[in-house]
């Protein structure tokens, strides 16, 4: 019988996840060097030392279908910038994008349980694979997928840097594409206004206020400034109020209004964004190992 204490030692020699020591000690009938031998020839015990690594490096993707309807966005992580030149890596990230769009799973977790094209493995075991293969521990971090009426767009920028996705129920891609160099460009937080939660708001026009108040404003003059320059706030975070990048004398809104389209939503995901990247100091690690 295995038992959860066989589990937990095989678990704690290995760094192998729960599910994959029960599995190993069943085939071998509890033996725990056999199993142990077991996780490390089919690289689950080396992928496991490596998950405490951060992972902030990598790549992002997109894919959209041939008649335009359907589109993903990923991001996948690596421990170093080399992997992102990684052919192996790249056609991974690539793959999963096109899992995404065609799958349709709910969440990363679900991701990770779906098959991985004709392989009979899921993506969680490949993704196993090339974290002992390539030597770095890498992460599946998220992703969005657009299903669309009309039309979905991607753009990648910097190689494998920044991705957009867009959805527009009705335009041309043309437009669409340029709205997405403008998304990687100008970094907009909100489709529009009315996508800002009003806290955001308010809190925003107290701060715009208290600086027409500073400037020696009356009270009911300072309200008409804080008016006045809210729009150049919304200007900043919405993207259908930013200047067009290819011509600033035309608003992203005003553009898309004048093409007879119609924006529906949109995803950028920058590589690592918001990852905390652990700093290693050289110095300190040969000391450490020297000790």
């Amino acid at each position: 019988m295995i038992t959860a204490e066989l589990v937990r030692e095989l678990r704690e020699k290995t760094g192998a996840g729960m599910m994959d020591c029960k599995k190993v000690l069943t085939e071998t009938d509890g033996d725990m060097e056999k199993a142990a031998e077991l996780l490390r020839e089919r690289g689950i015990a080396k992928a496991a030392k490596k998950s405490g690594r951060v992972a902030a490096e990598g790549l992002v993707a997109t894919y959209v279908t041939s008649d335009r309807k359907v589109g993903s966005i990923v991001e996948v992580n690596a421990e170093t910038d080399f992997v992102a030149k990684n052919d192996e890596f790249v056609n991974f990230v690539n793959d999963v994008a096109q899992i995404v769009a065609e799958k349709n799973p709910a969440d990363v977790e679900s991701l990770l349980e779906t098959s991985y094209k004709e392989t009979g493995k899921t993506v969680k075991e490949i993704l196993t694979e090339k974290i002992a293969t390539i030597g770095e521990n890498m992460t599946i971090r998220r992703f969005e997928r657009f299903e669309s009426t009309g039309l979905v767009e991607s753009y990648i920028h910097g190689a494998g840097k920044i991705a957009v996705l867009v959805d527009f129920a009705k335009g041309e891609t043309e437009l669409a594409k340029d709205v997405c160099m403008q998304i990687a460009a100008a970094k907009p937080e909100y489709l529009n206004r009315e996508a800002v939660p009003q806290d955001r708001v308010e809190k925003e026009m107290e701060i715009l206020k208290a600086q027409a108040m500073n400037e020696g404003k009356p009270a009911e003059i300072a309200e008409k400034m804080v008016q006045g320059r809210i729009g150049k706030f919304y200007g900043e975070i919405c993207l259908l109020d930013q200047e067009f990048v290819k011509d600033p004398s035309i608003k992203v809104g005003d553009l898309i209004k004048n093409k007879g389209a119609e924006m529906v939503r949109y995803a950028r995901f920058e590589k690592g964004e918001g990852i905390e990247k652990k700093e290693e100091n050289f110095a300190e690690e040969v000391m450490k190992q020297l000790q």
